[in-house]
């Protein structure tokens, strides 16, 4: 089956915040983007040693596997969202604290391969909903953090998140 075309969420779709994130998908077919997206980030990823695995680049800032934890986390969240308006439930949905989510998670005790596991399995999910998805279902919109959001524009924030947290690993964690 082929699926939707996801077109790109307008700006009233989702809080002015997450702009930043639907800025960094590029143009074109998002169900491939976020396939090869996965494959990307599993590929920069995987051959880190254990202690590079545990790296911080500064006293404070999370280790390269609580990042990874942290686009697992936030993937699910985003993902719950859109299967709620998706799916017509008019509920309103809290915000979430990604700093406590990650200090209240095992991350640093986990390994890489681990994480890694668990980030294509948590991707292949998002994947094989979306491609599933109805034009009507797409455009539904709820609230989440007390802003209306479309599902098409949490599919896009999905993307768009991940982009910006492996850009920052190369920048910050990997080029050091």
């Amino acid at each position: 089956m082929s699926h939707a075309t996801i077109q790109r969420p307008k700006p009233d779709e989702h809080a002015e915040y997450y702009a930043k994130y639907v800025a960094k998908v590029p143009d074109g077919d998002l169900i491939a983007q976020l396939s090869s997206q996965a494959i990307e980030t599993v590929n920069l990823l995987k051959e880190l040693s254990p202690e590079r695995a545990d790296f911080a680049y500064a006293p404070g800032k999370w280790t390269i596997k609580q990042v990874l934890g942290h686009i697992i986390d936030a993937e699910r969240v985003f993902g719950y969202r859109a299967l709620r308006f998706a799916r017509n439930d008019p509920t309103a949905l809290p915000g979430f604290d990604e700093n406590l989510f990650v200090e209240n998670a095992n991350f640093t005790t986990r390994t890489l391969a681990d994480l890694i596991d668990e980030f294509r399995d948590v991707r292949a999910s998002t994947i094989h909903f979306a491609k599933n998805l109805d034009p009507d279902a797409l455009t539904r919109r709820g609230t989440a953090s007390n802003f209306p959001v479309s599902v098409r524009a949490l599919l896009y924030i999905i993307a768009g998140h991940e982009r910006h947290h492996t850009m920052l690993l190369r920048e910050r964690y990997l080029s050091q």
